[in-house]
């Protein structure tokens, strides 16, 4: 063990024979590592502050963007046990009506289903998913129908559902609008922020920590010299002109990286940006369900104005048994 500690307290001898920085940053950093770094030069209390303000803030912007990032995933919403085919994904809700709108029996208001894409598959989203349901389930019931119709209007219910698809085909729309306002407005920023400007703020403390530790390295070296001729290693005045001078820039740079370090971190901290995204971020889902709701608000009435009807018709099928 005692060969062990000498070989710790010699390391700093044998890195710091040679100029250059990277072996006096990590003579120090072992010595510091197994306890035999006699000292180390305290960083200023602002510092250290800053310091614990920007880890916080790189943990807040990690942690939104681990749960937002799902904004850039087009199915984070799509039941996962749903199975649509290509052909299913083949044309909008929109052009499916209008297709079904000008078929006069059940072959034609087949192959309108089966038709193929005009553009790009329909999105993958909760909302798209349930229009697609709803319109195949309107054509159901009305293709069942006695006359084998395939007008909706026959059977109320079929006519609801019709309507709930187109209806819930735009809400689909708003949401993928609401994604990507969010993308552009709120993702990109934080993900700048993140890795861009708290990065320059590592860059800078990372700095900081590599000139103490060279000033810390070369004060334990000239210490040692001092042992080494049998002088007190505490005792500054017996240092030569040179080493003063030595030890001197070494702590001059110390102090302008720990200057243009804090300076860089009050930066990341200022920086009204972040909020504002955030702020984006809200009138991005505040625009969403504000469509949401206007486009459900239109339809409710139509629905209930149908259940109004079915339900008189009912009566007075009823009555006239």
């Amino acid at each position: 063990m005692d060969k062990f500690s000498a070989f710790g307290k010699n390391i700093s001898s044998a890195f710091n024979s040679t100029v250059s920085p990277f072996a006096q940053r990590s003579s120090q950093y072992i010595k510091e590592q197994l306890g035999q770094a006699d000292d180390k030069t305290q960083l200023p209390p602002e510092y250290i502050e800053l310091e614990k303000r920007v880890d916080a803030l790189k943990l807040v912007h990690q942690n939104l963007l681990n749960v937002t990032n799902q904004y850039s995933n087009e199915a984070y919403d799509y039941p996962p046990n749903i199975r649509e085919s290509f052909t299913d994904l083949g044309k909008s809700i929109s052009e499916k009506v209008s297709l079904l709108s000008h078929a006069s029996n059940t072959a034609e208001a087949q192959a309108a289903f089966t038709a193929p894409p005009s553009t790009k598959p329909q999105p993958k989203t909760f909302n798209h998913a349930i229009a697609r349901a709803s319109l195949t389930s309107s054509q159901l019931l009305a293709q069942s129908s006695a006359s084998g119709s395939t007008n909706t209007s026959e059977d109320p219910l079929a006519a609801a559902l019709e309507r709930y698809a187109l209806a819930e085909e735009k809400v689909g729309e708003a949401r993928l609008a609401q994604d990507h306002a969010i993308q552009a407005r709120f993702l990109a920023g934080w993900s700048t922020t993140l890795n861009t400007n708290i990065q320059f703020a590592t860059k800078a403390r990372r700095a900081v920590e590599n000139s103490r530790l060279i000033l810390d390295s070369t004060k334990a070296a000239k210490k040692s010299q001092l042992h080494g001729r049998g002088q007190n290693p505490d005792d500054e005045s017996a240092l030569s002109e040179e080493a003063r001078a030595e030890i001197e820039a070494k702590e001059d740079d110390f102090v302008s990286q720990v200057e243009e370090a804090q300076g860089v971190m009050k930066n990341v901290l200022d920086t009204p940006e972040p909020l504002r995204n955030l702020a984006d971020l809200i009138a991005a889902q505040l625009e969403y369900h504000k469509r949401a709701y206007e486009i459900l608000q239109e339809l409710a009435p139509e629905i209930d104005q149908l259940q109004v009807e079915q339900e008189s018709n009912y009566r007075k099928s009823r009555e006239g048994a």
